[in-house]
This record gives structure tokens, C-alpha cells and sequence, in this order.
């Protein structure tokens, strides 16, 4: 069996894939890695499928060691990554070797990281997928996040190593989509369910003033201080659906981004939504960012994500051309 160790796991390294998504009606979280896209990129340049489960990377400190060969790849924040003293930068097919040490340091922008590794994480499919919910305690490797010691399951090589078959490969994706942490985040969003429950002041605090992420914040929604978001009616609300990218404002005025470990429904106001495209930069906060929040129509969300689907179509095209 084809194992990778863990010699240090960091401050939280945990297996995800793209998450569960066929049992919100369950009351299931989605789960998954926070920034999917970012994921999916790591695992076409590593050769896998993009649903592969691959390892989230909280903060660095991981140092894994490899039993064979493998074609690894990862995307995320500004982390010094190293397998012996070379330097991989993110977004870069790597050929790692037999016995071979990889390394994340802390990050210098950002928080989180996607590795993905040829072959993909092994571990046993509960729910239709191999995510880690480390609130209920189930699923990735034994349903918690991983431990100085632990041994992985690595999936079979998809067919024999492709290129590069030494070094680091010359082929990369688009900056934004390997590299999403940015030093001054600006989310986009669009109008929310219960906009109109705000004044006009409030709405126009939410477009033009920073908010700071606060240290209260998990895999669960980033939570925010600065302008408080007052709703005009306190009239209580029935629970409705909450996704990933929704913003909710609890009776403090100080509003919640939800991430994919969010619940399923929610009874606070909705005043916006966190488009998808910008939900990988949303997944690097940390505490002490600060975050502005620009709006966009509903239209132009759309427009966004179709147009990074095709070019991720294009991507692959441009993939096979390279590795066949």
C-alpha cells in the first residue's frame, strides 16, 4: 500500500475534496475544502481528476515524507513550500521522489493551502465524499484532522508518471487562480434576500467601509468587526436556506461570512451574498484583515463564473496537449 507519513501536521491539516452535496436537505453541511477551485486547479496539474481528496493546509507547519513517486501540485496563500531545498511555487507540477520530505512554512499572506497529490488521498467515502467534518467528527482520516505520526493512504497513480518526471514543471494556471490571498481582499457580492431590511446609511457602510476579520472566525464563516449593520425592522425572521458565501447579520450588527462548513439554514438576516468566484480569496482572511466588500449584479456574477469555467475548459485542453 502506498502511504504518505506525517512527520509534523501543522496547525490544521486536515483531507478534503469538493464536499457533500447531495444532503443539505439532511441538515449535512457541504463541507469540503474552503476554496474548491483552488483544489480543483492543484489536482488537474497533479494528473487527478479534480473531485480528488487532497490535504487542506491551515497556517503551515506540515512536513510530510513519501513512500514512492508522485506528481504533487498545490495552490493557496503565500507559503514557503520546499521539498529539500528546493523551492516550489504554487501552481507548478513537482516530481517528488521516494523518501523524499515536503515541507509548508507559515504563510506570509493568506492562511490556507490545497496540496494535491497524484493519485489523491485514499480515505473511505462516507456520504459521497472523503471530506473531513471536523465538527460532527466523520469522514477524511478518522474524521479528525491529522496528527503528528499519522500515516496516509495514497490512491493508485493515475496511469504512469506524467511529465515533469524530474523537477518542477514549467506548465502553470492563471496567478489568481493558484496564488488567491491578496493583501487588501475586496469580495464582491450581490443583494441578499433581506437587503431592503436595511437603511440606506447601513447598505452603504457595507459598500464602502473595512471590516476587520476577527480571531472568532473558523471553517464555518469568517465573522467581522468595524461598521455595525443595524436592520431597520428587529422583526424575527423563520430559518431559511444559508450557503457558502452568504452574509448573515446576528442582532449585533456585526456581520458573519459563511464558509462551506456553514450549517444548512439560518434565521438571521441576509443582507448579501459573496459571489463564487471571489470565495477562494474569502477563504484566505485571517485575523487582522481587512476585508471591503464591492457590489455586483447578479448578472455580472453569472457572467464571471461562466467565463472562468471555459477558460478552466481551455485549461485542460492545454493540460493534455502538454502531458500526452
Amino acid at each position: 500500500m502506498k502511504q504518505v507519513a506525517v512527520l509534523r501536521a501543522g496547525f490544521l491539516t486536515a483531507v478534503q475534496d469538493l464536499g457533500r452535496t447531495s444532503f443539505r436537505q439532511f441538515g449535512v453541511s457541504l463541507g469540503g475544502a474552503l476554496d474548491p477551485f483552488a483544489l480543483r486547479v492543484a489536482n488537474l496539474l497533479a494528473g487527478n481528476d479534480e473531485s480528488a481528496a487532497g490535504l487542506e493546509i491551515t497556517f503551515g507547519g506540515l512536513q510530510l515524507q513519501f513512500t514512492d513517486e508522485r506528481i504533487i501540485a498545490w495552490c493557496g496563500g503565500e507559503f514557503d513550500v520546499r521539498a529539500r531545498s528546493t523551492s516550489l511555487p504554487a501552481g507548478h507540477a513537482f516530481h517528488i521522489s521516494a523518501r523524499e520530505e515536503l515541507k509548508f512554512d507559515r504563510p506570509k499572506i493568506g492562511c490556507r493551502a490545497w496540496l494535491a497529490i497524484s493519485g489523491g488521498i485514499d480515505a473511505p467515502i462516507v456520504l459521497g465524499s472523503r471530506s473531513t467534518d471536523l465538527r460532527a467528527n466523520f469522514g477524511g482520516f478518522e474524521g479528525r484532522a491529522l496528527r503528528n505520526g499519522d500515516v496516509v493512504s495514497l490512491g493508485a497513480r493515475p496511469g504512469p508518471l506524467k511529465p515533469p518526471t524530474t523537477g518542477i514543471g514549467s506548465w502553470t494556471a492563471p496567478h489568481d487562480w493558484v496564488s488567491p490571498a491578496k493583501r487588501d481582499p475586496l469580495l464582491r457580492f450581490t443583494r441578499g434576500a433581506d437587503w431592503d431590511r436595511f437603511d440606506v446609511s447601513t447598505l452603504q457602510r457595507l459598500r464602502s467601509e473595512p471590516f476587520n476579520v476577527s480571531p472568532d472566525s473558523d471553517r464555518m464563516g469568517v465573522r467581522l468587526d468595524g461598521p455595525e449593520l443595524k436592520q431597520e425592522n428587529n422583526a424575527d425572521l423563520i430559518s431559511e436556506a444559508v450557503v457558502p458565501g452568504t452574509i448573515q447579520v446576528p442582532p449585533s450588527g456585526k456581520p458573519i461570512l459563511l464558509l462551506q462548513d456553514c450549517q444548512t439554514i439560518g434565521g438571521y438576516p441576509k443582507i448579501a451574498h459573496v459571489i463564487t468566484v471571489d470565495l477562494g480569496i474569502a477563504a484566505q482572511l485571517r485575523a487582522g484583515d481587512h476585508v471591503r466588500f464591492s457590489e455586483v449584479s447578479l448578472a455580472e456574477a453569472h457572467r464571471l463564473l461562466l467565463e472562468r469555467e471555459l477558460a478552466v475548459e481551455r485549461f485542460c485542453v492545454g493540460l493534455s496537449l502538454r502531458t500526452s
